[in-house]
């Protein structure tokens, strides 16, 4: 059963907005040699689409497109369900954390992107459109709202999610599920100009070191 957010908050930081704004036309200006290079890069290691997009919950429930460099084989939800399939482990982890640490469906380059988190550098066209924040809680698929935040979507939905958080630099990938929805729900309940820029902050170590990213 889908939760119904008809009833939902909006929590509004118009400051936090401009923000957003000001660091998103700067990364995407300063950064556009480099995005254009992971581009080329893309294309020359395997078969697909550079951009991948794909269905997130955003404020207020409404669905939106997030965007990132691929970093998935074509057949990844094939490779994925045979690993599934043959191993019990494997089901047991992506059970539990919706993960994988030796995960099939991810390419050569696609790991070095996402242990740095580079290939979520589209998503600063997410945030110009007002889809995400630079910092807020996780964006999600609608079946894990569905299934692992329950009566907690409302208080999670009311803002904007984001680029980064409290997840993000909070050990990540080895957090279990349950842990990452109680971290979103801690931003809501904590958030700040200041915690912001805390986090962004705390954010680079994490991508320059890699820790908790597969």
């Amino acid at each position: 059963m889908e939760p119904s957010f008809s009833a939902l908050k909006i929590r509004h930081l118009p400051v936090k907005r401009v923000f957003d704004l000001f660091f998103s036309l700067m990364a995407l200006s300063f950064g556009l040699p480099f995005f254009l290079l992971i581009a080329v890069m893309i294309k020359c290691s395997s078969k697909g689409k550079i951009i991948y997009s794909q269905t997130r919950v955003g404020r207020g429930g409404k669905t939106f497109h997030c965007y990132k460099f691929r970093t998935m084989y074509q057949d990844a939800d094939f490779r994925l369900q045979t690993l599934l399939k043959q191993n019990p482990s494997a089901r047991k982890e992506w059970g539990k954390t919706r993960k994988l640490k030796n995960d099939p469906r991810i390419t050569r380059l696609g790991k070095f992107l996402r242990r740095t988190s580079l290939d979520e550098l589209p998503q600063f066209y997410n945030v110009l459109k007002g889809d995400l924040s630079i910092v807020g809680p996780r964006p999600v698929v609608p079946e894990e709202i569905n299934r692992f935040f329950g009566v907690k979507a409302h208080k999670v939905l009311s803002v904007r999610p984001g680029l980064t958080g409290i997840w993000q630099v909070s050990g990540r990938n080895n957090t279990s599920y349950s842990h990452r929805v109680h971290l979103d729900e801690t931003y809501v309940d904590t958030r700040s100009l200041w915690l912001d820029l805390k986090l962004i902050c705390k954010t680079v170590p994490c991508m320059i070191f890699a820790k908790g990213a597969y």
